[in-house]
Parts: structure tokens; C-alpha cells; sequence
């Protein structure tokens, strides 16, 4: 029974959706125009005023397509096809008869396909398409924000966190544009899941950027998240990011502080295999705690290309263990758009993920665990304003110590509409 579930877990596509992030971002909601926010300061929320009519309605979405195939390594060489529909629809307040300091955020998204996560690394592969269940999943997100004439938003109701990640400078993330391993793209905590349902308080300053959440931390991906508010405890996320200068060139240096009350592991955002069984030590200490160091920094600006260059970026993060069920992570890259064609997109990172020793511990008799490590290297080309293909390669030794070092090839090609 026991290598049973090991060699399902070796064979087969790992679906956990609440693996998740430590990202941080401005605003919810607001379209990201890849060629404008690769490598420069994101802009502040815009002060409360009146819209014309013509935009109390905002409606875009996205659209990305994967063919992914595994080059090296256990996994079989079968290519997979999934796609990724995604929008967004932004309704001003005096659509309903109040102002337009106050938008709510309809976030439907549709995913299809089959998709390679699991199949070379316990971090999934494929973030657009990391989600619980096979075949074709939708899920609807709806959000409340109000934004004062200082900058000062508060937003309520369910997030996709997703959304946020695409407005890291340098880096970017989200999985339609950048990096696609969950690793870069949305960087795991294991306290904050991929969707929240919460209240989220943005305070920018001249000098510092502060944030405050608090949310349910149970994993939100279709649900309501009014069935049993809670019920798990509450969790926080609280960063502060400072803005700087270095010889000209724009970094962002943050601190991020994320726990909750939870006194169980989030076994809602692993698979079964990855759950100690009854009687377990492991997931009765009340409450958890993380910290995070991050940094992004641009290296060069093009003065011919406003907003393009290319940065460095990185991150290191710790818990305390248990019931968190990674404790330490750390990440490095280099991303950014080559000169000679900047509306192009590149970038390379490498990252290490540890789970945590007193899990490794208590599923040692199932299952031989180590750390995961992992590069990812990709390239963007812009056909057209409208449509980018994306070549990735990622190479992963993964968590599970039976595994040989895998290797995946990947396509993606998304268009903004």
C-alpha cells in the first residue's frame, strides 16, 4: 500500500493548490501590460475620481495555451496540451450608485487540459495550470476595493493571489508572463494559499510601502469562502517594501511576515501521500510563523526604451516547522529584456525548497523525502502586440530521493485581449 501511493506520487501529476506565496502587490484588479511593467517601479493606486461612463465597465483577459513534454528523467516522454482563460472585469462605483473611489472585481477563469505538474518535482511545473482535479475547472473570484485620494486601498472578498505576483518589478510572476514553475512564479510559503478570502490593506508612503492581510488560510479554490469561514484559525501576511535608488537605477527591498492560528498542517494543499497519517507528532503545534527577505533590483535602464532593462532578484525564506510544512526556501535570478529587442523577455533562476525535517520525520517509512532544487530558464518573443510565445527549460532534482534529476520542455503562447 505504502509504494503504492510512492509510486503514484512518482507517476502521477501532483495537484495541491495551496503550495503558496509570499508575493506582495499593489493593486488588485488592474490589467498588467507586459511590454510597460517587466523592469520598472509599479505605479501606485490612482487617486479616487470620476470616470466617464465609457469606463465605469472594464472587462480584458488573457488567454495562454501549454505543450509541455519531459526530456530526461522518470517521468514518461508524453507531450500534454492545457490552456489557461482568464478575466477580469472591473465595475466602477457609480455603476451602482456610488462612487468611483469603490470597484468591484469579477475574476472568473477557466483551465483545460492536461498539464505536467508532478511529474519532475513535488513544486508544480506549471503554475497557470496547478490546480485541484483534472480536465476542465472553473473558479469565480469577487472582490470589493476602496481607494482613497492618498493612495490607500483596502480591498475585501476572494483573491487570487495569482494576480498580485504580476506586478513584482523585475521578476514579474503569475505564470502567464515570466517564470512557470510555481518556485519563481508565485514563490511557496505553505501559510498563504493561492486564493485568499479576506480583507487586504494597502498603505503607500513616499518612502515605504506598507501591507496588512488577514484571511482565511484555508485554500479557497471554488469555494465561496462564506461555507465555514475560518474554521481553521485566521493567518496574517504583513510586509513593509522600501523603494531605492542605486546609482540611477529603481530596487525594491522588502520584509514579509506571514502566520496564522492554525494547529494542523494544510493537508487542503497537499496530496494524500504528503499527509501523516493518524497518530502523527507532526501538525499539533498551535500556530505558525515565516519571515521573508526579498529583493529586486534593476541592473540596467534603457534610456531609448522607457521601462525596459533587465534586473537581479532573490529571496530567502524561513518558518519555524511545524505545522508549516516547508521551513526554508531560497531563490536567485536574473530576468529582464535583451537590448536589441526589448520587447522581447528573458530569465534564468535557480531555487531551493526544504520541507520541513519533522515532516520528512514522520513520512520516512512511507516515503524517502530531500530537499528540491531546481533552474529554470526561458525566453519570450512578442509576434505581435497581442500574442507572446514562451520557450521554457526547467531541470529539477526532486524532493522525492528515488527520483533521477528530470528535465521539461515547455511551450507557451498567451495573448491579452
Amino acid at each position: 500500500m505504502l509504494a503504492s501511493a510512492a509510486l503514484w506520487l512518482m507517476a502521477a501529476p501532483i495537484h495541491a493548490e495551496g503550495l503558496l506565496t509570499g508575493g506582495v502587490a499593489p493593486v488588485v484588479g488592474d490589467e498588467v501590460d507586459p511590454e510597460a511593467t517587466e523592469s520598472t517601479k509599479p505605479a501606485p493606486p490612482p487617486p479616487a475620481t470620476i470616470q466617464p461612463a465609457s469606463k465605469l465597465v472594464r472587462v480584458h483577459g488573457v488567454w495562454s495555451q501549454f505543450s509541455e513534454l519531459p526530456l530526461a528523467g522518470d517521468a514518461p516522454n508524453t507531450l500534454t496540451y492545457g490552456g489557461k482563460l482568464d478575466g477580469y472585469i472591473d465595475i466602477g462605483g457609480s455603476a451602482f450608485g456610488a462612487d468611483n473611489s469603490i470597484t468591484v472585481h469579477v475574476r472568473p477563469e477557466f483551465r483545460y487540459g492536461e498539464d505536467s505538474n508532478g511529474l519532475i518535482g513535488l513544486i508544480p511545473s506549471n503554475t497557470e495550470l496547478f490546480y485541484p482535479g483534472d480536465g476542465e475547472v472553473f473558479d469565480l473570484s469577487l472582490s470589493v476595493t476602496k481607494r482613497w485620494k492618498s493612495g490607500v486601498s483596502l480591498t475585501v472578498g476572494k483573491v487570487n493571489v495569482l494576480d498580485l505576483a504580476e506586478h513584482l518589478p523585475v521578476i514579474g510572476g503569475g505564470g502567464h508572463e515570466g517564470f512557470q514553475n510555481l518556485a519563481m512564479a508565485l514563490p511557496p510559503s505553505a501559510v498563504v494559499p493561492a486564493k485568499i478570502t479576506g480583507v487586504l490593506l494597502d498603505v503607500p508612503t513616499k518612502k515605504v510601502l506598507y501591507r496588512f492581510w488577514v484571511f482565511d488560510p484555508a485554500v479557497q479554490s471554488r469555494r465561496s469562502g462564506l461555507e465555514d469561514p475560518f474554521d481553521r484559525g485566521v493567518a496574517f501576511l504583513g510586509s513593509v517594501t522600501f523603494p531605492v535608488n542605486l546609482d540611477g537605477k529603481h530596487g525594491y527591498y522588502a520584509v514579509k511576515l506571514a502566520g496564522s492560528t492554525r494547529s494542523a498542517i494544510a493537508d487542503d494543499a497537499l496530496p494524500a501521500v504528503l499527509v501523516p497519517g493518524p497518530g502523527s507528532t507532526f501538525g499539533q503545534r498551535k500556530g505558525e510563523m515565516s519571515v521573508v527577505l526579498a529583493a529586486y533590483q534593476n541592473v540596467a535602464e534603457y534610456p531609448e526604451a522607457p521601462g525596459k532593462g533587465w534586473g537581479l532578484f532573490g529571496q530567502v525564506y524561513i518558518s519555524r516547522g511545524d505545522p508549516t510544512f516547508l521551513d526554508r526556501s531560497a531563490l536567485f535570478g536574473i530576468s529582464g529584456n535583451p537590448r536589441a529587442r526589448p520587447q522581447d523577455r528573458f530569465g534564468i533562476a535557480w531555487f531551493r525548497y526544504s520541507l520541513t525535517n519533522k515532516l520528512v520525520d514522520a513520512l520516512s517509512a512511507r516515503l524517502a523525502l530531500e530537499d528540491e532544487e531546481g533552474v529554470e530558464a526561458f525566453y519570450t518573443l512578442q509576434v505581435a502586440k497581442p500574442l507572446r510565445v514562451t520557450a521554457s527549460l526547467q531541470v529539477v532534482d526532486s524532493a522525492i530521493a528515488a527520483r533521477t534529476t528530470g528535465v521539461l520542455g515547455s511551450l507557451r503562447v498567451s495573448t491579452r485581449f
